[in-house]
């Protein structure tokens, strides 16, 4: 097992190190940011405006959820354990800076993110229940074509599927047993079955089942962890300015991380920003194009404004949140592991111990709440990205018995280890990506042409415009 977990920790260093994914995730999100001229940046705020206040389209539209709720349902799979974990291993190996790099992977994201939504719901077709299937699998395979296409959209849900049980269940569920028993005493495997229950209420019921729970928990629980952070901020406000100093300067300095054990390079500050920060808020994995094929709406470009708000509330919101506490309250500069690498349930931790102290009593069960939930709403997003990949290779018919073994495994996460489990999330994570990417690259004269139209429109604000000249199809 150890020899295995090594060789995984290799491809992992390989695939997120300096050499693929990091300059290829830094490339595309620049090049989209270029030819879509800003986007991201200047269409920002009519795309809040859809996301969190227009809420959704006609329902006579084709689609199965509104745009709202595919929104969340991508919210509730990004805005999870990374958010907290994530931020902390990036923070306690790469220093303050990473967040620094963390915000330039999220700006850019947007408009990767903009990019997958919108190939997502050009593409997307109706399964054998009648239910909209897209994603990067859909794309590559009809929107690059021929047998080029068709591998690459193979490869990406081969891919998903795996990285479904990883990254979006045995992980998940690992830390909600582990939290919850850490505050209440209650066996991990009684919290297993508990939760095992609960994802298949839930899940069983497909996409409007998901939607419907996701767009009642994400609005809450961002808020109510938004507010946690804030009321930790402002009890330590005289670091606020000193702590965003820092992460302006490490980021082009470097630092001596968690006591000093490790010395963080720039280069180690990018990677880890670029990591985790792709591993919060899946800009480039694909996975937002899935969820916004879902969404009943009648223009591509629309849901795509809609769909990249994920990215800023994720990443600029939640996860600079995270990285604040853990700088100002001065958690990051803890004791690392004898190696001089943080683990990931160390991060865990690490990054819980910002936030508990400053909300005593409560603040333990507070945070585990939390986390619970955080990680319960991944589940039901990722559980949703892997039956369409499932149901894109080999058919609708096999998507029920996917979801049986997806709850199960839920109940595998909840006593399994979690260090091994991220291990092994991260390599899937970046198998997917690959592929999205390429074929983003591939798609991207498509993608700017479908924009340039739509805000060519005179109406393009008015979303009650039927702008037939620009609707798909």
């Amino acid at each position: 097992m150890d020899q295995l977990l090594e060789m995984a920790g290799l491809i992992s260093g390989i695939i997120w190190g300096p050499f693929v994914l990091i300059p290829l995730l830094f490339a595309v999100g620049l090049f989209l940011t270029i030819r879509l001229n800003l986007l991201q940046l200047l269409k920002l705020p009519h795309a809040l405006w859809l996301a969190l206040v227009r809420r959704k389209e006609d329902d006579s539209v084709e689609g199965d959820i509104s745009h709202y709720q595919a929104l969340s349902t991508a919210l509730a799979a990004t805005v999870g354990v990374g958010n907290i974990a994530g931020a902390a291993l990036a923070i306690g190996i790469g220093g303050p800076g990473a967040l620094f790099w963390m915000w330039v992977v999220g700006f850019l994201g947007m408009a990767t993110k903009y990019s997958e939504a919108l190939l997502g719901v050009k593409f997307r077709r109706a399964d054998a229940k009648g239910e909209q299937s897209g994603g990067p699998m859909y794309y590559l395979k009809y929107g690059i074509g021929g047998g080029f296409g068709t591998v690459l959209g193979v490869l990406f849900a081969v891919f998903g599927a795996i990285a479904a049980f990883g990254i979006g269940n045995g992980s998940q569920a690992n830390t909600v047993a582990q939290q919850i028993n850490s505050v209440t005493g209650v066996d991990t495997w009684i919290i297993g079955l508990v939760l095992m229950v609960l994802t298949a209420a839930v899940i069983l019921g497909g996409i409007k089942s998901i939607g419907r729970v996701a767009s009642a928990l994400v609005p809450i629980m961002i808020i109510g962890y938004v507010g946690i952070c804030l009321a930790v901020l402002a009890a330590n406000w005289a670091q606020l300015l000193p702590a965003l100093q820092l992460v302006v300067t490490d980021a082009f300095t470097g630092t001596a991380a968690a006591g000093g054990f490790a010395g963080s390079t720039v280069l180690i500050a990018i990677q880890m920003g670029f990591a985790r920060g792709i591993f919060s808020n899946e800009s480039g994995l694909g996975t937002g194009g899935i969820a916004a094929a879902a969404a009943k709406t009648r223009q591509p470009v629309r849901q795509a404004m809609v769909s990249m708000t994920q990215t800023f509330i994720d990443t600029i919101i939640v996860v600079t949140m995270t990285c604040m506490v853990i700088i100002t309250t001065g958690v990051w500069q803890g004791e690392n592991a004898e190696d001089g690498s943080l683990l990931t349930s160390q991060a865990m931790t690490q990054g819980l111990e910002a936030i508990s102290p400053s909300l005593a009593p409560a603040g333990a069960v507070v945070v585990a709440i939390s986390v619970a939930v955080f990680a319960f709403t991944t589940l039901l997003g990722w559980s949703y990205y892997g039956d369409r990949c499932i149901e894109f290779l080999v058919g609708r018919r096999f998507v029920l018995p996917y979801r049986l073994l997806f709850i199960v495994v839920v109940f595998v996460g909840s006593v399994a280890s979690l260090d091994s489990v991220w291990l092994f999330s991260d390599i899937a994570n970046g198998l997917m990506a690959l592929p999205n990417l390429v074929g983003l690259l591939v798609l991207s004269p498509l993608v700017v042409a479908e924009t340039r139209k739509f805000f060519a429109h005179p109406d393009w604000k008015n979303p009650d415009a039927l702008m037939d000249d620009v609707v798909k199809g």
